[in-house]
């Protein structure tokens, strides 16, 4: 199915979008995702960034213009108005991308469901005066969360249910950082390069004169500031926490990431988590998780994949898993 670009996405991008030669590297600044965006990169000529920039620029419109849930004639806007009525035609790059759904879906045992946007509508934190859902309203909701009644076909995709809706806010960012990556190694020949999409990061090689990337951690205690910085290379650093986005009603402190099983916000203790790993769709996909799933079970599910290391900041102290400190730099 041919999506076209969307021109409020393209505008509000190429606007905000800057190139600068900053220290050795050619840096990058645009809005896109929702997010402020940057990407730093050495190379060999200015027409060279030049040309980078704008591959850069273009692929993140397109991949926008796409995947928004926000925009109705997405793709995503298409299947979540045809759900229960009809499938929608998707292509190779659509197939791959959900692939990795229904693989992240299956790691974290069903934690993640790029179905739970009912859930998520539900409990509407960005609002003035938000209020407490009934339960019956969580339990009608819940019903509309499963990503195994989603129906895939080669070439098709279908939401089995009226009132379902996939939403692709806890992977999309970190899927783009992943593919940006591989088409700058790929296309363009990169070798040192940091991208940070919202503070979901990958970085590659390194800048002039050091050994690794130096990427800050936010403080959930004082947001704004950073309790320590890690240094990276061809890894990614992902961190997700409700220090920023959450809100609070007759005393009572609601985060805005929900755990699906229960249809409430997660209330454990956490405040934050960071994951050092291979890939950010990964990185991202075990910080959010582990938030939901707490300490105990959330360390071990990050120590269980390979090559992950990452720190659980509860309101009272950290919990790093073993290797997390030889990152750490003061």
């Amino acid at each position: 199915m041919v999506i076209k670009t969307n021109k409020i996405v393209e505008e509000r991008t190429r606007l905000s979008a800057k190139l600068n030669f900053i220290n050795d590297l050619y840096e990058v600044n645009f809005h896109a995702l929702g997010t402020n965006c940057t990407v730093k990169f050495k190379s060999s000529s200015s027409k060279e960034s030049e040309h980078f920039f704008n591959k850069i620029l273009a692929w993140i419109i397109d991949y926008e213009s796409r995947y928004s849930r926000y925009l109705s004639d997405s793709l995503i806007g298409l299947i979540n108005s045809n759900a229960g009525t009809s499938p929608i035609e998707i292509n190779d790059e659509d197939e791959n991308l959900f692939n990795v759904c229904d693989e992240m879906h299956f790691f974290t045992k069903g934690v993640f469901d790029p179905t739970a946007l009912p859930l998520i509508n539900l409990w509407n934190w960005k609002s003035k005066n938000p209020i407490i859902p009934d339960k019956c309203s969580i339990d009608s909701a819940k019903k509309r969360v499963n990503w195994r009644k989603v129906e895939r076909r080669p070439g098709s995709f279908f939401l089995s249910e009226k009132g379902m809706e996939i939403d692709l806010g806890g992977i999309g960012k970190e899927y783009a950082v992943d593919q940006l990556v591989q088409m700058a190694v790929t296309q363009h020949g990169i070798k040192d390069l940091m991208i940070d999409f919202g503070q979901d990061v990958f970085a590659l090689g390194a800048p002039s004169g050091k050994p690794a990337w130096h990427i800050g951690l936010d403080d959930a205690y004082n947001p704004g500031s950073c309790w320590a910085g890690v240094a990276i290379n061809n890894h990614s650093v992902a961190s997700s926490g409700d220090y920023i986005r959450s809100f609070v009603l007759d005393g009572i402190r609601y985060s805005h990431i929900i755990d699906i099983r229960s249809g409430y916000p997660v209330g454990n203790g956490s405040r934050s988590v960071t994951v050092i790993s291979p890939s950010c769709v990964m990185a991202g996909i075990l910080s959010t998780t582990a938030f939901i799933l707490g300490i105990e079970n959330g360390l071990k599910l990050i120590e269980s994949y390979y090559r992950a290391e990452g720190c659980i900041t509860t309101e009272k102290y950290r919990s790093k898993t073993s290797k997390f400190d030889e990152y750490v730099v003061s």
